[in-house]
């Protein structure tokens, strides 16, 4: 077996797009039986929230999850799992990143309802790169056969990142996934990220799926971007204050104890993603924009 070392390759190589210097990973294979996600957004945009709740809306359907946490932070599943679970990393350094020594308890743990979950960790700032880490984990995943029975993968990508390393996971994904706010920041990200994913399915499998709005009472600017340059909607999950008292509870939104109709409107919006998303959503091939456009297109007539 490998001894945790995974070459790469320098500038160059495959291209991701005109204009990108990008390290690449040693190929690890497609995930032909799992349909495999890529959740992107602005930092801080509730990008686990999303993954955490649609991995158990995936789950409610009868699925097999498995979120992978793709942040140094490695707090995407703790809603799952009420507490941070161990890293990829943390593992590795436990056995010299002696890959053939780790076995899947210690790094993988099952959270609500069943979900699978991994926090594939990062290096420190400015240390390494973070795809290495992303390229260990589904390498380790594939060697103790954990992708074999699982129905849907969700990476959950750390902040507004698309390039380099933490572009990673858009190797591995059928479709990627944008989650937006109704605001200038959050749209003007997503405009980028749109671009990137485009500049990847150039020479990968990965597609653009569509849209998440979050923490929006409306969508009017997000409407107007999604008609100019060729994005939809896939789901609205407007700022209820439930979702943010799930987080203090440390709980996903399907294992709150309450009653409200937020509560009930909010678990059917992602019970809907799902069913939408395991039925398959067209890919879509948006026309993104120059950044001084976007600026221009974005605010009040």
């Amino acid at each position: 077996m490998s001894n945790g070392s995974v070459p790469v390759s320098g500038i160059g190589g495959r291209g991701d797009g005109e204009g990108s210097s990008q390290v690449h990973m040693e190929s690890t294979g497609g995930m032909d039986r799992a349909k495999v996600f890529a959740v992107y957004g602005k930092g801080g945009i509730g990008k686990s929230t999303t993954s955490s709740n649609l991995a158990v809306a995936f789950s409610q359907l009868g699925k097999r999850v498995l979120q992978i946490g793709c942040d140094p932070k490695h707090d995407s599943t703790f809603t799952l799992t009420k507490r941070l679970v161990p890293t990829v990393i943390d593992s590795l350094e436990e056995v010299d990143f002696h890959m053939e020594e780790l076995r899947p308890e210690d790094y993988v743990y099952e959270g609500y309802n069943g979900v699978l979950c991994v926090e594939a960790g990062g290096p420190p700032a400015g240390t390494g790169c973070g795809g290495y880490v992303v390229g260990q984990t589904v390498k380790l995943l594939k060697q103790h056969h954990l992708l074999e029975e699982t129905d849907v993968v969700i990476f959950d990508v750390l902040g507004d990142v698309v390039c380099g390393g933490f572009a990673a996971p858009l190797q591995h994904a059928d479709q990627a996934l944008i989650v937006t706010a109704n605001d200038f920041d959050s749209i003007f990200a997503m405009t980028r990220i749109a671009g990137a994913i485009q500049a990847k399915a150039k020479n990968y499998r990965v597609r653009l799926g569509g849209v998440i709005a979050n923490r929006s009472e409306r969508t009017d600017q997000i409407d107007r971007i999604n008609e100019r340059i060729g994005l939809r909607t896939l789901a609205h999950v407007p700022n209820y204050d439930v979702v943010r008292r799930s987080r203090l509870h440390k709980s996903t939104l399907f294992e709150l104890d309450e009653q409200s109709d937020e509560l009930e409107r909010v678990r059917d919006e992602y019970l809907s993603l799902a069913a939408a998303l395991w039925q398959g959503v067209d890919p879509l091939d948006p026309s993104p924009l120059k950044d001084r456009e976007v600026f221009d297109l974005l605010g009040f007539d």
